[in-house]
């Protein structure tokens, strides 16, 4: 019976083109814009590290102003000393730890056919790519002498080794970054996390990276930053030496602990330092420190915001406006249909069958709605690219979980478009179509 009522619902569509396919259009209209929204709020409320949430945390020190909190939910700055951050490293008790900040050099290729070019870096320590979970083609992460002594050497992403080297395995051989030489020790595979977890601060839909050089390069080469430097002291540093012991937040800090023993025994260590450093003058607000698993810094660094939230709030509205529309034609082109059901109703099919034949056709409508809603969807996801101009080439995508979602809201919102149609079909008295001649 089910089949038959399809059959006649692609008929009924058939028979009536033009208003059926405004009917499609006002669900796929309402989809596409839905989905767009929805889209990009799911992909930007993705937690990349999810697997790896009860043993990975941020660190958080309150070293900022005693007259003045940091401006920041919960008043931690985002990012640590310099000072600080060489100083927690010499902790052993987490599993693994990283300071990282970013960076970029200038790469000169050997082949002249390869014009120089800017790229992208990451500053950061050895443990960073086991921490992250970042897979690598050929060879590995360097010593972890590196961390603390100058070593030139570097890890190349995917696409700068392809462009350097066509692809074929680079371990070993040497580029120049900032015309200094550097031996390439590793090249990661293909490593896309959205959003960036890792560096939320700095552009949490930026691409990745395209170097990785060791954190023990910096007073050899006098490194700074390329992201985000705050500071609220009067102190006005006049050599790098300086810049790297003052207030001065820069470095991005992350720490694996892998049980609560773990845990509770580093929150010990971080309350011993900062009791350290406030008799040497420092850390003169309140004993406050934050360990934020990856799904706590997300929301604290408000990755997916509150105009987000109701962007999406809005679209489904808009989605509610075009249900109602569809609901005026839906009822129009069942009561032309009425005395069909008459007849049908006189022949002896019970009101239930007439209102599944319908609410069946309605379906239908939706099924091809949410078809035509995906297709607006990847429309409005590829300008929302366009209008980004490159800045979140790894945001939004729509994946098949989307894609079945688009097709079971498109389904529900006809269904409930065609539930006063066809109930009022289905109450047709099959008298009045009934004439002798």
């Amino acid at each position: 019976m089910f089949g038959y009522y399809i059959s006649l619902a692609l008929r009924s569509l058939r028979g009536t083109p033009i208003l059926s396919s405004l009917m499609v259009a006002a669900i796929a209209v309402g989809v596409g814009a839905s989905m767009t929204v929805l889209t990009l709020n799911y992909t930007m409320s993705q937690n990349a590290l999810k697997h790896k949430d009860d043993v990975l945390f941020s660190v958080q020190l309150d070293s900022w102003d005693i007259n003045k909190a940091y401006d920041a939910p919960n008043e931690i700055p985002w990012q640590l000393t310099y000072r600080d951050a060489e100083a927690l490293l010499r902790s052993n008790i987490p599993t693994r730890q990283i300071a990282m900040h970013r960076y970029g050099f200038t790469v000169k290729p050997e082949s002249s056919a390869i014009r120089p070019f800017e790229s992208d870096a990451r500053v950061t320590t050895r443990d960073f790519f086991s921490l992250f979970d970042v897979p690598f083609i050929y060879g590995g992460t360097w010593e972890k002498s590196a961390d603390s002594s100058p070593t030139q050497v570097v890890v190349l992403s995917k696409p700068s080794n392809d462009k350097l080297f066509a692809g074929e395995n680079s371990v070993g051989k040497t580029i120049r970054l900032n015309d200094q030489p550097y031996t390439i020790v590793g090249v990661i595979d293909t490593w896309e996390p959205s959003p960036r977890v890792y560096d939320v601060n700095n552009g949490p839909f930026d691409e990745v990276e395209e170097l990785f050089i060791p954190f023990g390069l910096h007073r050899k080469l006098e490194i700074s930053t390329w992201g985000n430097t705050n500071g609220w002291s009067n102190a006005d540093p006049k050599t790098y030496e300086e810049f790297l012991q003052s207030e001065y937040v820069w470095i991005q800090y992350w720490v694996e602990l892998s049980s609560s023993e773990q845990k509770a025994e580093y929150e010990e260590f971080l309350t011993a330092y900062i009791q350290q450093e406030k008799l040497q003058g420092r850390f003169q607000r309140p004993l406050k420190f934050a360990l934020s698993k990856p799904s706590e810094w997300l929301v604290l660094n408000e990755v997916l915001s509150d105009d987000n939230r109701i962007l999406g709030w809005v679209s489904l509205a808009f989605l509610l406006v075009c249900v109602i529309n569809a609901v005026a034609l839906l009822l129009a082109k069942f009561l032309r249909k009425a005395p069909e059901a008459g007849v049908r109703r006189a022949l002896g099919a019970s009101r239930g069958a007439i209102f599944t034949q319908h609410l069946i056709e309605s379906a239908t409508i939706g099924i091809l709605g949410g078809v035509a809603g995906i297709f607006l969807a990847l429309l409005g996801l590829s300008g929302i690219r366009h209008l980004a101009m490159g800045r979140i080439d790894t945001l939004p995508s729509m994946d098949w979980v989307m894609m079945v979602a688009a097709i079971g809201l498109a389904i529900v919102a006809s269904l409930l478009a065609g539930l006063y149609p066809a109930l009022k079909i289905s109450q047709t008295n099959p008298s009045i179509y009934l004439k002798t001649q």
